[in-house]
């Protein structure tokens, strides 16, 4: 019995080094030099101070209201939290359901309509007032972007074309051409349209 506690001692300690502490070193140390901006969370600097992720969607406020002068990302459960990532498992049947995103289409509708002549609750694109899984993607759709555009280029007093290449400038295509759907990264655009506005 002591040489088998002995051979369970030592491998116990055997893997502690090698898969708790060699492989993490191994694989941060690759991630480091090969995918060094993603590997430190692909922040976003301005000024030389980290003022976001492309990651990670935030909302531009003035106190509890959205900021016209900037895109808005997608609605979130967690107000765009990263420590505590989820979505909000409401149901079609749910009234918690009915009552929020009828909220959230309203709100929409009230924000963009004065940009947006005719407007309707049919034509407001679906990320617009619903949440991502995670609560906290930094994309929106296309169309929900072209209908934003509008109202960031009147607010900020610059041409819808310059406003729409920064867009175009920002969207991230489908993964391998295939997968998934384009989306238009609302940190990394509002970034860039704050850069363009300084010109």
């Amino acid at each position: 019995m002591r040489r088998d506690l002995a051979i369970a001692v030592r491998a116990i300690v055997l893997f502690t080094v090698v898969l708790g502490i060699g492989y993490p070193l191994l694989v941060t140390g690759i991630a480091q030099v090969a995918f060094g901006d993603q590997a430190n969370g692909s922040q976003i600097r301005q000024h030389g101070r980290v003022v976001g992720s492309r990651l990670i969607g935030a909302a531009r406020t003035i106190g509890d209201k959205p900021d016209p002068a900037y895109f808005q990302p997608r609605p979130s459960a967690t107000g765009y939290s990263a420590t505590a990532t989820f979505f909000a498992n409401r149901g079609p049947n749910a009234k918690a359901a009915r009552h929020f995103y009828r909220d959230a289409l309203a709100a929409y509708v009230a924000l963009e309509g004065p940009y947006n002549p005719g407007l309707t609750a049919a034509r407001v694109p679906v990320d617009a007032v619903t949440a991502s899984a995670s609560g906290v993607d930094p994309q929106i759709s296309p169309a929900n972007a072209a209908i934003q555009a509008r109202r960031v280029a009147a607010v900020r007093r610059i041409p819808l074309a310059r406003v729409r290449r920064l867009v175009r400038a920002n969207t991230d295509g489908r993964f391998l051409g295939v997968i998934g759907e384009p989306g238009v990264n609302v940190p990394a655009l509002n970034l860039a349209l704050d850069r363009e506005a300084a010109r």
